[in-house]
């Protein structure tokens, strides 16, 4: 393992000013985002539609750092034959890999889930190497409800995310670790501060003893947020407070950064939040976003399928990623929001 090089690739990922663009949806992730603007879920249009992302060169080579791919998308080739890998790396981004399988039911924990793919990652990690890909990531998700999540629940897939993670290094890939305390709930934002301190803590503790080089990783956590059927949300302010104070408690400073997840909030209060955490400032490592939806909704939805739309999806796309550029030195004022519309 070469972790200068680990923790070059990991340090460039969370570039200030620029995030990471989750494009890793499985095929039914991507169907029901289909579905949703009437687009039939073939191989050729989930590739033309994230090879529209690609290819939007001011958005991938000023604000988007590196692209979680799907395993279908890091083998494809763009309508062009170059390898979109290609098209990525030549726009100035990182390839990157989703490379867990999905979750099953936790055998005697009801309601809970296990991270599955660890099985044979060694070999799968070796040929996206040889692909291109430099940093790979492995979703854990831990959910809130009544008498969850157990221990059994954190520690079994605070474990999965450290042998993932120590399987990475030993392949030269950057692991992105990401333990997702899941917003479904209407649980309050105290209770998501408890349960994500109690998952960051104990995923620490197993990096450790999987001897999990910390300066080789990026973190992508969620946010301290009231659950979505909460009665009680949360203002921005404390959101930002809450979720710096939580890092700081848990997050040793040798991370050399935390990409987030946006978990369902919608595109502007994910940008808010990563602003508002950005101004409150002095922290120990670079605050930037690893978002999905939050990225992707606008410009999905004004592509909906239809070549003559491209281009205003690219420059959907363009504006999505700049505004949480922004807010990743906190710089993000929600007036720029406006002027956009």
């Amino acid at each position: 393992m070469n972790l200068a090089e680990l923790n070059k690739v990991a340090r460039a990922m969370v570039t200030p000013g620029k995030g990471i663009l989750a494009a890793d949806e499985s095929s039914g992730t991507i169907k029901k985002r289909f579905d949703a603007i009437s687009v039939e879920c073939t191989e050729d249009n989930r590739r033309d539609y994230r090879e529209l992302m690609f290819r939007t060169h001011e958005a991938m080579s000023k604000y988007i750092s590196g692209v979680i791919l799907y395993d279908e998308t890091i083998w494809q080739k763009a309508k062009d034959g170059t390898p979109l890998v290609d098209v990525i790396k030549k726009a100035g981004s990182i390839p990157g890999i989703k490379v867990d399988e999905g979750t099953k039911p936790l055998p005697n924990c009801p309601g809970e889930l296990i991270t599955a793919g660890l099985d044979k990652l060694a070999d799968r990690l070796v040929k996206y190497y040889e692909q291109g890909a430099r940093f790979a990531k492995w979703r854990a998700v831990i959910d809130i409800a009544p008498g969850i999540p157990s221990y059994a629940a954190i520690h079994t897939n605070a474990h999965a995310l450290a042998r993932y993670a120590a399987l990475c290094q030993a392949a030269q890939i950057v692991p992105i670790v990401e333990p997702e305390v899941l917003m479904d709930g209407d649980h309050d934002i105290d209770r998501c501060y408890e349960v994500t301190e109690f998952v960051l803590k104990e995923t620490f503790q197993q990096l450790y003893y999987q001897k999990v080089s910390l300066e080789g990783i990026v973190l992508k956590p969620n946010m301290a947020v009231s659950g979505k059927k909460s009665a009680k949300k949360a203002s921005v302010q404390e959101v930002a407070e809450k979720t710096v104070k939580l890092l700081k408690n848990c997050v040793p400073g040798a991370v050399p950064g935390i990409a987030f997840l946006s978990g369902g909030q919608s595109d502007e209060e994910a940008t808010a939040h990563l602003d508002a955490m950005n101004k409150i400032g002095g922290l120990p490592w670079n605050l930037t976003f690893s978002y999905g939806r939050a990225l992707q909704a606008a410009p999905q939805k004004a592509w909906s399928g239809k070549g003559e739309n491209v281009a205003s999806a690219q420059r959907a796309f363009l504006h999505r990623a700049h505004m949480n550029g922004l807010a990743s030195m906190g710089q993000w004022k929600s007036d720029l929001e406006k002027k956009a519309a």
